[in-house]
């Protein structure tokens, strides 16, 4: 199940890997999850548009170091032109690049970007034949089964992007009009899979290790590409490994949550200074205080935070709590 992964020239320590998040995957939070045994992080979604327009400015969203690489950065546009200059700027910033084609958002799929690319496959093939023409780093999309329920396209786009070289993709196997409702279909995972000859990540309703060793072994895919389920749950890339390697994981345990939230908060603070670090720690409290008792009024308090201190008193009331069994959803 755990293995290697391979695309294009870049090799991965293993197959887990932490998908894009916007306004989730910055440095601090890829860190993190580093940290915990991703073998590779994606940056935010990064404008085109705002590359090639605002230039410096937006760069700034690729800022890395080195124990954040393999780096993959996500590119989203709908301008075959402005993606490939937009792929030429950022070659020196990652290891892999990626075009999304997959967001539901609707700001994004307005723009023609994201999702709404599934309607036109004729724009995807010149989309990847132009950025595959102006970057030599490993290049994949990340898609959606189609736009509408039932007009799965997910076969045709995926085929397109492997006959324009593309190195790999990856599939949420929701439709746009989906958004994140519903169960993912799994077994288009597999069908991409026995479709193509490149590798396939998979993604998708991974909120637990079991959940990612479930997909691997049931779609064949070649790796996984965690998203909502690592937010306030970073372990779960180590338990996932854990899983595959000793037939169990280790639990998560209130010193150790209060200590994740410490280090994240130091390096949010480090990275973008303490009034933004507490703003962008308030909602990411709202996900780690979860799994403990007294958890919910952890959350609660955070709310009320005005400080770095004031995180860091709630971090020293989760590490007093109790791990009672029972409470995970509290």
């Amino acid at each position: 199940m755990l293995k290697s992964l391979t695309i294009g020239s870049l090799v991965l320590a293993h197959n887990v890997v932490l998908a894009p998040l916007a306004g989730i995957t910055n440095l601090p939070f890829r860190l993190i999850c580093r940290q915990h045994g991703a073998s590779m992080a994606f940056t935010e979604m990064v404008s085109v548009n705002g590359l090639v327009r605002e230039g410096i400015k937006t760069l700034a969203l690729l800022k890395s170091c080195a124990k954040d690489r393999p780096l993959g950065i996500q590119l989203f546009g709908d301008s075959p032109a402005d993606l490939a200059q937009a792929a030429s700027m950022v070659e020196g910033y990652g290891d892999l690049l990626d075009i999304n084609m997959g967001c539901p958002v609707r700001k994004v799929v307005g723009t023609g970007a994201g999702s709404a690319l599934l309607q036109d496959p004729l724009k995807v093939a010149a989309i990847v034949r132009a950025v595959r023409a102006a970057t030599s780093l490993p290049l994949t999309i990340k898609i959606r089964s189609g736009w509408h329920s039932g007009d799965d396209v997910y076969l045709e786009i995926a085929r397109i992007a492997e006959a324009e070289g593309c190195d790999a993709v990856t599939l949420h196997p929701r439709s746009r009009s989906q958004m994140f409702s519903g169960q993912a279909d799994w077994d288009q995972i597999g069908a991409m899979k026995a479709a193509l000859s490149i590798p396939v990540l998979g993604s998708g309703d991974l909120f637990t290790a079991a959940d990612c060793r479930r997909m691997l072994q049931e779609t064949g895919c070649d790796g996984v590409m965690i998203a909502r389920g690592a937010l306030g749950n970073p372990w779960i890339f180590r338990q996932t490994i854990e899983l595959a390697e000793q037939g169990h994981t280790t639990p998560v345990g209130t010193a150790e949550r209060a200590d994740t939230i410490a280090g994240h908060l130091a390096m949010f603070s480090e990275e973008f200074g303490e009034a933004v670090a507490v703003r962008e720690m308030k909602k990411h409290i709202g996900w780690y205080a979860k799994g403990f008792a007294g958890a919910s009024e952890i959350r609660r308090a955070a709310n009320s935070a005005r400080s770095a201190s004031d995180i860091l008193l709630l971090t020293e009331r989760i590490r007093g709590a109790s791990d009672v069994p029972g409470h995970a959803n509290e």
